[in-house]
C-alpha cells in the first residue's frame, strides 16, 4: 500500500529553491549567452541568495527550537535543513566565483573590458586615483575603532566593510577597527585608458591602497573585506496594533539591524580577523563564506547595463501594442464588445495604464476600486488614481503594506493616495491582499456597467517589462458582481454566500483546485481522457501535491511548468509516473499562473494570482478566474503548449531533484519567449496589412 505522506515522495522546499538558483546560475555559465547577459544572471543569483538568507534561512533559525516543524513533508528538522542549506550554498558560492573568475573575466578581457588591481595601474591611472581618493573618497570614509569604550558597531545589512588589524607605535598591543565602503559613490571607477580598452578599478581596491592614511600613528597589520547578511523578515502583531502603518514603518527601520545569518569574507582574511568577526557577530563556522573574488556580485547588474556595453546585451524587445486596443477611440467600447487577454511583456502594459487613465478623465465613470501589491517607483497607475480622485471620482485603493521588501514604497504611495482624496485600506489582519483587480464603475445609457481588469501580475510599470504575465479585461455582469462582492468583503463587513466566477482564497480557492484535480482522477478511472496542465512559480502545498499523486496513480496525464520551488517529486514508480515537471529560465521572469483541466471534454482553464503554496491558499487574498471565450482559451493553450515545446531554455526535473535541458537532437530549436514576442509582432503586421487592404480596396464600377 502506498502512503502518500512518505517523506521520500517530496523535495525539501529550501533545497528546491537553491536548485532553482542553480538554473539561473547555468544561464550565467552558458557561453551562448551574450557577455553582459551572463553578468546579469550572475548578479541575479547573488540577489536571490541575499533574499533567501534574509528570509528563509532566518526563518529556519527561528524554527530551530522545534525538532519537527509542521508541514515539512521530508521530515527534516530546522537544524538538518540549515546544515543541508549551508553545504549547498557554499557549493553554489564556489560555482558563482568560478564562473566569474575562470570564464566571464577572461571573456571580458578579450573584449578589452578589464577590472584592474591597484598594482596593475599605469602612472596616469595612479595619478587619477590618488586625486579621486583625496578629493572624494577620503572625506566620506569613517574608521570605527573597537575597544572597551567603543563596542563593535551595528553594521547595515548587505554593506561592504573592512576589518582592519592595527598595532600601536610601541607594538605592545593589537587593535581592531571596521570601516564601511561608501555606498553613495560608484563602486566601479572607470580609468583613463586607450580608446580600444575600457578599464575599471573597484572602490575597495582603491581604499585598500591608501588605507594607512586613515590610521596615522598606527601600523596596519592587515585589512580585509567582509559583508554581513541579516534577518530581514518584518514581524508585527497585527491584532494588537492600533496603527498598522506606523508599526510597519518602525519594522522597516529595524530591518537593517536584524540578527546576522551569513558572513562573507575575503579568502585572504587572517584567522585573527575571522575569529574576531565570528565572535562579534555570534555566528557558527558554517555561516561564514570565504569568497575568492569581489564580494557582493549584485554590483554586476548595474555594470552590465552601462550604455557602452550595448553590443554585449540582447537586443531590446520593445513591447507591442495589443491589437484589440490599437486605433480604438474608447477602451471601454472595446471591452464592451468582447473579453480581451493581454500577454505581457510581449504586449505592452500601456493598455492597463490607459484603462485607468481613461477612467480618471471619463465624466461617465463614477468610481474606481483597485488592489495594489507592488508598484513601481514612478507609477503611472498611482498617478492616474490620484488624478481620478482629484477629478471627483470615488476612488478606493487597497494597498498591501506587507508586500515583502516593497513595504516602504507602498507606504509612501499610500500616503500620497490619501492626500489626494482616495480611500485607502491597508490590508487585512492576518492576510496579505495579493489578488490583482481593478474595477471601474461607469454610468451608461442603459444603466450602470462594471468594467474589470484581472491579472496574474502586479500593477507595476517596471516589472511588466521583464515579467511574463497575463491580463484580462471583461465587463460581463457575472464577473462584475463577484468583484464588487469581493471589494465589499475587503473594505467593509460582508460575508459572501457564493461566487459566480471567481475562486477566492482563503475562502474557496483550495477547494476549487482540489475539486478539479480529483475530478480528473475520477474521469481517468472511468476511462475518459484526463489531463492537468499547470503553470506556476512554486509548488509547495502538500494537500495539492497528494491530490496530483492520486490523479497520476489513476492515469491522469499531468504536466507542470514550475519556475522555482517544486516539492513534488516526478517519476516515482507507482506514484508520479504520469507527472512531468518542467522549468523555464530565460531573459524574462516567468510569472504567469495558468491552470488547465480537461474536465471530461468540457475543458476549464483558469488564470490566477496564486501559486500552489499554503501561503497563497490559506494566508492571502487571492483569486482564480475562468477564461471562457473559445478564442481566448485557445490563446492560453498555445502559451502552455509553446512553453512545454521549448528546446532551448526549458529544463526537466530529474528523480534526484536536478533539472536537465531537453535533448535537442532531431527537434526544432524553439525558444518560447522569443516566439511569443514574434507572435505579438506578427499580430500588428497582420492588422496593418488588413487595414491597408481596406484602404486600397478597388471600388467596383457598375455596368452601364
Amino acid at each position: 500500500m502506498i502512503h502518500l505522506k512518505n517523506p521520500h515522495y517530496y523535495f525539501n522546499r529550501e533545497l528546491s529553491w537553491l536548485e532553482f538558483n542553480e538554473r539561473v546560475l547555468e544561464e550565467a555559465q552558458d557561453k551562448t549567452n551574450l557577455l553582459m547577459e551572463r553578468l546579469k544572471f550572475l548578479a541575479i543569483t547573488a540577489s536571490n541568495l541575499d533574499e533567501f538568507f534574509m528570509v528563509r534561512v532566518a526563518n529556519l533559525w527561528d524554527q530551530s527550537e522545534n525538532s519537527h516543524p509542521k508541514g515539512e513533508p521530508t521530515g527534516m528538522t530546522p537544524a538538518e535543513q540549515l546544515r543541508a542549506v549551508s553545504v549547498k550554498a557554499h557549493e553554489m558560492a564556489e560555482r558563482q566565483y568560478s564562473c566569474l573568475n575562470r570564464s566571464i573575466f577572461p571573456s571580458l578581457e578579450k573584449e578589452g573590458i578589464c577590472i584592474l588591481g591597484y598594482e596593475d595601474l599605469d602612472q596616469e591611472q595612479r595619478d587619477m586615483t590618488v586625486r579621486y581618493f583625496k578629493s572624494t573618497v577620503y572625506p566620506i570614509l569613517t574608521p570605527m575603532a573597537i575597544d572597551g569604550s567603543r563596542p563593535f558597531p551595528l553594521l547595515n545589512n548587505k554593506t561592504l566593510n573592512f576589518i582592519v588589524e592595527l598595532a600601536n607605535a610601541e607594538k605592545t598591543e593589537d587593535f581592531f577597527a571596521v570601516m564601511q565602503v561608501p555606498t553613495v559613490i560608484s563602486r566601479l571607477l572607470k580609468l583613463p585608458s586607450d580608446p580600444e580598452k575600457r578599464q575599471f578599478i573597484f572602490l575597495e581596491n582603491l581604499i585598500m591602497a591608501y588605507i594607512a592614511d586613515l590610521f596615522e600613528g598606527y601600523q596596519v597589520l592587515s585589512a580585509a573585506q567582509f559583508r554581513v547578511t541579516r534577518s530581514s523578515d518584518v514581524s508585527i502583531d497585527e491584532e494588537e496594533t492600533e496603527d498598522l502603518l506606523g508599526e510597519m514603518e518602525k519594522s522597516i527601520r529595524r530591518r537593517r539591524w536584524g540578527d546576522p545569518v551569513r558572513l562573507e569574507i575575503e579568502k585572504s582574511m587572517l584567522k585573527t580577523s575571522r575569529d574576531f568577526l565570528q565572535k562579534a557577530l555570534d555566528l557558527d563556522p558554517e555561516e561564514i563564506y570565504e569568497i575568492g573574488g569581489p564580494l557582493d556580485l549584485t554590483v554586476w547588474m548595474g555594470f552590465s547595463l552601462q550604455p557602452d556595453f550595448e553590443a554585449y546585451r540582447n537586443k531590446p524587445l520593445p513591447p507591442q501594442p495589443n491589437v484589440d486596443f490599437l486605433h480604438q477611440e474608447s477602451i471601454f467600447r472595446v471591452i464592451r464588445q468582447k473579453d480581451v487577454l493581454v500577454h505581457h511583456p510581449y504586449e505592452s502594459f500601456d493598455c492597463v495604464a490607459d484603462y485607468i487613465r481613461a477612467a480618471a478623465s471619463d465624466p461617465k465613470v463614477l468610481a474606481i476600486k483597485q488592489t495594489l501589491y507592488r508598484v513601481s517607483g514612478n507609477s503611472s497607475i498611482v498617478g492616474a488614481l490620484i488624478q481620478a480622485a482629484e477629478n471627483g471620482k470615488q476612488v478606493t485603493v487597497l494597498v498591501e503594506l506587507k508586500a515583502r521588501f516593497d513595504e516602504e514604497n507602498n507606504i509612501n504611495w499610500a500616503k500620497k493616495l490619501e492626500k489626494s482624496g482616495c480611500h485607502v485600506v491597508y490590508g487585512l489582519v492576518g492576510l496579505k491582499i495579493h489578488c490583482k483587480i481593478c474595477l471601474v464603475v461607469r454610468k451608461e445609457d442603459d444603466g450602470i456597467r462594471r468594467y474589470i481588469h484581472l491579472s496574474t501580475g502586479n500593477y507595476n510599470d517596471s516589472t511588466a517589462k521583464i515579467y511574463t504575465d497575463i491580463g484580462f479585461f471583461t465587463c460581463k455582469e457575472t464577473f462584475g458582481e463577484d468583484v464588487s462582492k469581493l471589494f465589499n468583503v475587503l473594505t467593509g463587513y460582508s460575508i459572501t454566500t457564493g461566487w459566480n466566477k471567481l475562486a477566492v482564497a482563503p475562502i474557496s480557492l483550495r477547494s476549487v483546485f482540489l475539486h478539479y484535480i480529483d475530478n480528473e482522477a475520477k474521469n481517468a478511472r472511468e476511462g475518459k481522457d484526463a489531463c492537468v496542465l499547470a503553470k506556476m512559480n512554486s509548488l509547495v502545498d502538500v494537500e495539492l501535491i497528494q491530490a496530483l499523486y492520486r490523479a497520476s496513480m489513476a492515469g491522469v496525464r499531468i504536466k507542470l511548468i514550475v519556475r522555482g520551488i517544486c516539492c513534488l517529486k516526478s517519476g516515482v514508480q507507482g506514484v508520479s509516473d504520469n507527472i512531468t515537471v518542467m522549468s523555464v529560465v530565460d531573459r524574462f521572469l516567468e510569472h504567469s499562473r495558468i491552470y488547465y483541466f480537461e474536465n471530461g471534454g468540457n475543458s476549464k482553464i483558469f488564470l490566477s494570482s496564486a501559486d500552489w503554496m499554503p501561503r497563497n491558499l490559506d494566508r492571502r487574498v487571492e483569486i482564480a478566474f475562468p477564461i471562457e471565450a473559445h478564442a481566448l482559451k485557445a490563446q492560453l493553450m498555445d502559451i502552455l503548449e509553446m512553453t512545454m515545446s521549448d528546446t532551448i531554455k526549458l529544463r526537466v526535473q530529474q528523480p534526484d531533484g536536478c533539472y536537465e535541458k531537453v535533448d535537442r537532437r532531431g527537434k526544432d530549436h524553439i525558444q518560447s519567449q522569443l516566439l511569443f514576442y514574434e507572435q505579438a509582432v506578427q499580430k500588428i503586421a497582420d492588422l496593418q496589412e488588413e487595414e491597408s487592404r481596406e484602404i486600397f480596396k478597388p471600388v467596383l464600377q457598375k455596368e452601364d
